[in-house]
């Protein structure tokens, strides 16, 4: 990332105008640039990127595969920054900045993203390496450009305002498709070059995630793959701003946002669950005196298993159970399954290897009444490199295969 905030806007949107028009003198001219210092930029983005951009000849210049690749990806995030810039702009009822591009820096967004992420000035020096009179001064000549102020101080932290929180995501959108923009440069002459950032829920994380990732890693062995764990809304917000490529797990409905679309993977039934030697586990047909009579640990109120559970009783004409322990760690719940009767609602795929080792059994099989889809989340407008698409894809067909079982 820090080669990303090296780059200057002014300079990507003269790249972007050199392509179009096929003259760097007339790029020159729309960005306000000198035509040597417009070379000496073009120069510099060539060094780091390993690749020419354009090719010289005398009646101008034309773009390479490179060059090509980098100006799709630089449209999209001066489009995404304009875009935040406007919603700033319309929140302050102030007229639209043109070329915002060309206003705004680079240290100025990193200043911005590092205060609103860590509401101080000082935790963001640090994580910037900007002195904090920088960072100060960057978010200042921000807000005098916006036309707005983008933080509000409550004691010793200072907080975004909403409008600010709603830039920084478009501004993060931005980084993302500019990273985007080197590693597909980058790939061209190293094989599987490139990252891909899954969010990951309970619900796919045990069997299906590990095959993914096996299958993945042994057709590109140069490719990185980061894994995320967090709860929901976290992982939606990171998918959101650019963070996450995507989110696996169970799918939410409705869809949270206009902006994401969710594509169904495959059908999970939830099991009930408890210690191999539990009282029920001979019980041939469960009753509802059977699932009330037993303690029962789940997850918090909004996450799918725990609505599925709750479904369990409400579709049965009964209250559910005052629950002893809301838990949404796999871990704990199964150590606490092997302490006494406790029961829980679980895909057969998150207790697989206990139930190999004879520690945990299934109850019951309550039928189809519980069955939810397993999703793949991704932004609406996306769009993925060579990479980050054969790992979708590679999603899809693991997910086939699933099916066909």
């Amino acid at each position: 990332m820090n080669e990303i905030f090296q780059l200057n806007l002014r300079h990507l949107d003269a790249l972007l105008v050199t392509g179009r028009s096929g003259s760097m003198s007339a790029a020159a001219r729309e960005v306000s640039l000198s035509q040597p210092a417009l070379a000496q930029a073009m120069a510099k983005m060539e060094r780091v990127l390993g690749e020419r951009l354009f090719d010289r000849q005398p009646g101008g210049v034309s773009a390479t595969a490179a060059g090509r690749i980098m100006m799709l990806r630089i449209d999209r995030a001066l489009h995404y920054l304009a875009h935040g810039g406007r919603l700033v702009r319309r929140s302050a009822r102030l007229a639209p900045l043109p070329h915002i591009e060309r206003r705004v820096t680079m240290v100025q967004l990193r200043a911005l993203i590092a205060v609103e992420g860590n509401s101080s000035y000082v935790q963001a020096s640090e994580l910037t390496g900007l002195s904090q009179p920088a960072v100060h001064r960057a978010v200042r000549e921000l807000q005098d450009i916006l036309g707005t102020d983008l933080f509000v101080r409550v004691g010793r932290i200072v907080r975004p305002t909403d409008v600010a929180s709603r830039f920084v995501r478009f501004a993060r959108l931005m980084l993302s498709e500019l990273r985007a923009g080197f590693e597909e440069i980058r790939a061209m002459n190293t094989d599987d070059a490139g990252r891909v950032t899954v969010g990951i829920l309970p619900s796919a994380r045990a069997i299906f995630f590990s095959d993914l990732l096996a299958r993945f890693t042994t057709a590109h062995v140069s490719a990185a793959v980061k894994v995320v764990e967090a709860p929901y809304r976290d992982l939606l917000a990171g998918l959101r701003q650019g963070d996450l490529d995507l989110i696996i797990g169970a799918r939410r409905d409705p869809a949270p946002h206009r902006d994401v679309v969710q594509e169904e993977l495959f059908d999970d039934d939830p099991v009930v669950v408890g210690r191999a030697d539990h009282p029920l586990r001979d019980k041939k047909q469960l009753e509802l005196s059977d699932l009330l009579a037993y303690p029962w640990v789940a997850s918090a109120p909004g996450i799918p298993l725990r609505n599925k559970w709750e479904q369990i009783f409400t579709s049965r004409g009964v209250e559910p159970p005052k629950l002893r322990i809301e838990c949404g760690s796999v871990l704990v719940t199964r150590g606490l399954l092997l302490q006494g009767d406790w029961l829980t609602l679980v895909s057969r795929d998150q207790f697989l290897f206990e139930y190999r080792a004879g520690t945990l059994t299934e109850i019951g099989d309550l039928g189809k009444e519980l069955r939810r889809r397993i999703a793949l989340t991704r932004r609406r407008d996306w769009m993925p490199t060579p990479l980050q698409a054969d790992f979708v894809e590679r999603t899809h067909a693991l997910a086939r295969e699933r099916d066909e079982r």
